[in-house]
């Protein structure tokens, strides 16, 4: 049986967060997320060095509406020393314990690890050209700013880098993603809602992400009579690489009579996400899958 714990006594479920990075040091940012649902609502802030390090200097988390154990979110300053890599998911899930609401808490950190990929500091000359330059300096520029993304998804693989040499590619990245000035603020901005809604023998989920380089509007359907996914389709507005990013987005299709079961997760890593796919589908994906049980 297909169901969700944020359904319990209701037929419709919705989560919105709304996360930004500010230029705080010469050599970190603070991120900044909320995250807010039908009966709680948390925020965390946290100074974090860009890439290669990927590490918190200091955390600090509240909670804002609904009843939680304020002592999960006093938990939250010990984040600071963590590294936003492997087993950073499993320090969350240790400060915000089993209490009523933690999850929330496990969200908002993860959040704060992805606004960590969306930001670095590269000296000023090295954006210099990015005007002239256009999508392939921009290409360059994310190889050499983020050490984790060569190789993340089919944009930055080789067949997504020789795209750049045969099509017309576009790109809404801007210099102060790469090196931004000292003291800006909301030097990125993201917003996504998850929404999931129970209709008598369907349940959709809903997910969107809009921010300064991405724009997705994802859509799954499952037949709970059959246990299957009914339907799946995306629309992305806005995308890092027009023309590169756009050759995995129809990887969202084959979910289609696919069963919705434990193991789905674990099968979109190679049919959504990888070396062939978009990172930000599979995540998407990924989260929204979270919400139910099986």
């Amino acid at each position: 049986m297909i169901t969700s714990p944020y359904l319990d006594g209701r037929d419709r479920y919705e989560r919105s967060m709304e996360g930004w990075v500010d230029n705080t040091h010469d050599d970190a940012f603070t991120h900044s997320v909320r995250l807010t649902d039908d009966d709680l609502a948390v925020e965390l802030v946290a100074v974090c060095t860009p890439s290669p390090g990927y590490e918190v200097r200091e955390a600090a988390a509240r909670v804002t509406a609904g009843a939680m154990d304020p002592a999960a979110a006093e938990r939250f300053g010990q984040l600071g020393g963590a590294r936003m890599v492997a087993g950073f998911s499993r320090r969350l899930a240790e400060l915000a314990g089993s209490g009523p609401g933690s999850w929330l808490l496990v969200d908002a950190g993860i959040e704060i690890a992805r606004l960590a990929r969306q930001a670095t500091k590269l000296p000023r000359e090295a954006t210099a050209g990015l005007l002239a330059g256009g999508a392939r300096a921009c290409w360059d520029l994310d190889t050499t700013g983020w050490i984790d993304l060569p190789g993340s998804c089919f944009t930055y693989s080789a067949a997504g880098r020789a795209l750049l040499e045969t099509r017309v590619v576009s790109t809404p990245m801007v210099a102060d993603l790469y090196s931004p000035l000292p003291g800006a603020r909301r030097i990125f901005v993201r917003k996504k809602v998850m929404r999931l809604v129970r209709t008598e023998s369907r349940l959709h989920l809903f997910h969107s992400m809009h921010d300064n380089v991405h724009g997705f509007d994802l859509h799954i359907e499952i037949d709970l009579e059959s246990g299957t996914v009914a339907a799946a389709d995306s629309i992305t507005s806005r995308l890092p690489y027009q023309g590169i990013c756009t050759e995995p987005q129809g990887k969202i299709g084959s979910l289609v009579g696919q069963p919705a079961d434990g193991g789905l997760r674990k099968r979109i890593q190679t049919q959504l996400g990888g070396e062939s796919g978009c990172a930000q589908l599979y995540d998407l994906t990924a989260d929204l899958l979270k919400l139910l049980s099986f």
